[in-house]
């Protein structure tokens, strides 16, 4: 089984049945890591370029490619790589090519990863190109609401928090727009709404949405979907301190509910830690979704 592409730098290069592919891969691939993994990937060789930060993704990744049987490479933190002595993005990407056999990028550049992804000989991953897009993100939410909700059609998901930056909601609300009846509330300040290049796509594909910002008007959907303020998005400082807890969801607003919580992490106060006995508590079940689903794109990606 594999995928109708090369490179994997946005949701929307996915139809709804690559997308269930992937799943229906990703679900195999729980099974290979309850035995402790396989040898399908031995020889390969995975380039892990991360010019931002990362913990989730970086591990996910690396513990993906392990499991397999195949081997890593990396580089992380722009000022220690050769970008920082003004190496393009493109160079680069053909010199890792040939110590690799894929390589998955992280870059605080938005556009970043279709520039990598144009020159690139090999298959490559987009890990986040600043506020762009997020898709391997996506496609571990997507298997997360499918195995807590049971479902991904006609669904009601609440975002909260930074919609404006989150480059995890924009790349979910394009994946979720595949599937039939999603209905979305967008819960934020003013500040950081969502921007018109995904209400467009909302607009464009008869997707229900409504935008406030009191999150109780998200204490009843199937999902609600907290994210960070991201200070890193900001140039202001004081603009940051005074958004950065806007919302903060407790136990008691959500206790009882089947309201299943999700969160990208790392969180920051915006879900108080009396959240994370409640079985509807679903965030780090999310993170660690992150390697049967990267797992699977390895495999299906390097054919």
């Amino acid at each position: 089984m594999s995928l109708p592409f090369t490179h994997f730098t946005s949701t929307k290069q996915l139809t709804r049945s690559s997308a269930d592919a992937i799943l229906v891969k990703a679900a195999e691939m729980e099974k290979v890591l309850s035995k402790g993994g396989d040898d399908r990937l031995r020889g390969k060789v995975l380039a892990a370029l991360f010019y931002e930060p990362s913990t989730r993704t970086r591990l996910s990744f690396e513990s993906a490619m392990s499991r397999l049987g195949g081997s890593v490479i990396s580089a992380e933190g722009i000022q220690f790589s050769s970008m920082y002595k003004g190496e393009t993005i493109e160079d680069t990407i053909m010199m890792v090519s040939g110590y690799s056999d894929i390589i998955v990028m992280r870059h605080p550049e938005a556009g970043s990863a279709d520039r990598a992804a144009a020159v690139s000989p090999v298959p490559f991953i987009n890990a986040g190109d600043g506020p762009g897009q997020h898709p391997t993100q996506a496609m571990l939410d997507l298997y997360t609401i499918k195995k807590e909700c049971g479902k991904l059609d006609d669904i009601r998901i609440a975002m909260v928090g930074d919609l404006r930056f989150g480059r995890t909601v924009h790349s979910l609300s394009f994946l979720l727009g595949l599937y039939d009846k999603v209905h979305f509330t967008l819960i934020s300040p003013k500040e950081l709404t969502m921007p018109p290049k995904v209400t467009d796509f909302y607009k464009e594909h008869n997707i229900t949405f409504v935008e406030t910002d009191d999150i109780a008007a998200g204490l009843d959907c199937d999902v609600l979907y907290m994210t960070r303020v991201q200070q890193e998005r900001f140039t202001d400082k004081a603009e940051y301190e005074r958004l950065k807890l806007k919302y903060i969801l407790t136990a008691d607003m959500v206790r009882g509910k089947k309201t299943v919580v999700m969160h990208p992490l790392p969180r920051v106060g915006e879900i108080a830690t009396d959240v994370d006995a409640l079985p509807n508590a679903a965030y780090f079940r999310q993170a660690h979704n992150g390697v049967p689903v990267r797992m699977a794109l390895l495999e299906m990606l390097l054919g």
